[in-house]
């Protein structure tokens, strides 16, 4: 599939603000496919831990800049997105300095700030790409609620006003689900042919069970949450959860909580206030090695996210990753995520804890139901969302904008080998009877 890289190659720069590259396993897959298709590839992004401010991934040049001290309050977020700004703009010249000219800005949101950006670099020839990943109004909203004050009425027009500049300054627009796509088209007024959806769906020929180091002990369940800690994602529900299943009795759960955020430390001081630090674990930053041992021991994955103008409209990469995993979760039920999980999700409504707490007690207690789940959310992911067939629709915006031939059809993806990069062992999911035993004796 791949076409030679060279001087002469198309450049991307690709924008991102909200995260490290490292953990933004959508834009790792972008720019891999970027990079695969003969593109150069270059990217702008905030330092993680120990992160350098330079270095090369699989090719494409990574520019780092310290990132802003946490926002708080209006002048907070406003001095974080000056700041990242003007930073990204000044790498983007250092860009074009070391990589040569780019032929096309890739801007992921939040927030909405660089289509100025792109316009400035449109003077020297240079399209714009929004990869839209978030909906900052109906985050506001979701956050605030409706606005009363007139400093509010006027932070809410302001982030309506940036989103519209970014889809009026973009030659084409990507949306992460069909509803971001609607918002694109209805709010953003774009033109049906200008917004492609590409799902962030994961590759399922790496993101797939493997036998775990440390298999749980038996007898015990293990609940699983993976994702941001921010003050969206409602991840104090788990720990709500967790609580209410030890009230009732249930001494065989357990609990792992991968990621890091701004609630981070606020959530421990939580679990330590409810009792529960025997048997909750914070992993903070956790790599794909980690990532795959501690989702390979669970047997239950946990979708906390309440219903809100944001989370309803979103796709929650959770519930795409549990799949991958053969994990059944259980959700709050949103719009989105039913789009996503099918049958292979158990919902219960929004801050209900106790029907989640019986929906996961139901799942512990049916070991068949719960392989049934399994199942089906493995054949779904791969199915449905994998992110080969994301890949071909992302690749071809570019090539579009750029006006390159189309690349014919993408051969397809080999079968994964026996074992991960790391040589443990995967799970082999086409043999119906070691999969099903898999799940009832190494999860149970």
């Amino acid at each position: 599939m791949s076409r030679s890289t060279g001087g002469s190659d198309p450049h991307v720069l690709v924008i991102v603000q909200n995260l490290p590259i490292q953990v933004d396993r959508r834009v790792l897959l972008e720019f891999h496919e970027l990079l695969a298709r003969g593109y150069r590839v270059s990217l702008i992004c905030p330092k993680g831990p120990g992160d350098p401010s330079r270095e090369q991934i699989d090719g494409a040049r990574i520019y780092k800049y310290r990132p802003a001290p946490e926002a708080k309050g209006l002048a907070g977020y406003a001095l974080e997105f000056g700041y990242s700004w003007l930073r990204t703009a000044w790498l983007s010249l250092v860009a074009w300095r070391e990589g040569g000219r780019f032929h096309v800005i890739q801007a992921c949101n939040p927030p909405d700030t660089y289509w100025l950006l792109a316009l400035l670099w449109r003077i020297r020839g240079v399209r714009f790409v929004f990869d839209h990943h978030d909906l900052n109004p109906e985050l506001f909203l979701s956050r605030f609620g409706e606005p009363k004050s007139r400093g509010q009425r006027l932070q809410f027009e302001g982030l309506k006003w940036l989103e519209r500049m970014t889809f009026r300054a973009a030659h084409r627009v990507i949306s992460t689900n069909d509803s971001y796509r609607a918002v694109a088209i209805r709010r953003g007024k774009r033109e049906p042919r200008d917004v492609d959806v590409v799902r962030s769906g994961p590759d399922t020929t790496r993101m797939r069970p493997i036998y775990p180091s440390e298999p749980v002990p038996e007898g015990i369940t293990m609940l699983a949450y993976i994702g941001i800690m921010g003050p969206q994602d409602g991840v104090d529900q788990v720990l709500d959860l967790v609580a209410e299943l030890r009230r009732r009795g249930r001494t065989d759960v357990r609990a792992t909580l991968m990621g890091f955020g701004d609630c981070l430390e606020d959530l421990k001081r939580q679990c330590t206030r409810q009792g529960l630090d025997d048997i909750v674990t914070f992993t903070g930053r956790v790599d794909k090695r980690e990532i795959a041992e501690h989702m390979s021991r669970s047997h239950i994955g946990v979708c906390p996210d309440l219903k809100t103008p944001l989370n309803d409209l979103s796709t929650m990469n959770k519930s795409l990753e549990y799949m991958a995993y053969a994990l059944p979760s259980v959700s709050f039920d949103l719009a989105e995520t039913r789009v996503t999980g099918g049958d292979a999700i158990s919902y219960v409504v929004s801050g209900d804890i106790g029907a989640m707490a019986d929906e996961v007690e139901k799942l512990i207690d049916d070991p068949t139901r719960r392989a049934e789940m399994s199942r089906l959310a493995r054949e779904r992911v791969v199915e449905l969302f994998d992110w080969a067939g994301q890949a071909k629709v992302f690749g071809d915006v570019f090539d579009q904008v750029l006006g390159r031939p189309p690349l014919g059809e993408r051969d397809a993806a080999p079968e994964a080998g026996g074992s991960d990069e790391w040589g443990r062992t995967y799970v082999p999911l086409d043999d119906e009877a070691e999969f099903e035993r898999y799940v009832l004796a190494r999860r149970s």
